[in-house]
């Protein structure tokens, strides 16, 4: 009984592995336009990204100079 589980698992992620690996091909033409189409968006990410580093950075530099005086 154990044996035929285990090859009953074996085939079935076998075959389920083979039906993930269909994907779709890469899409046609650059993305966000055409080389001179409107350009990609990306200031929304970057911006708050810079923002969370620098306040960051802010609370790392304020405590070091807290525990120094």
């Amino acid at each position: 009984m154990q044996k035929a589980f285990r090859i009953i698992i074996f085939l079935a992620v076998i075959l389920t592995s083979t039906a993930l690996l269909a994907q779709p091909g890469p899409p046609s033409g650059p993305p966000c336009g055409g080389p001179f189409g409107p350009a990609c968006p990306i200031d929304g990410g970057v911006s708050i990204l810079i923002a969370a580093g620098l306040a960051y950075g802010g609370k790392k530099s304020y405590d070091m100079a807290r525990k120094k005086s």
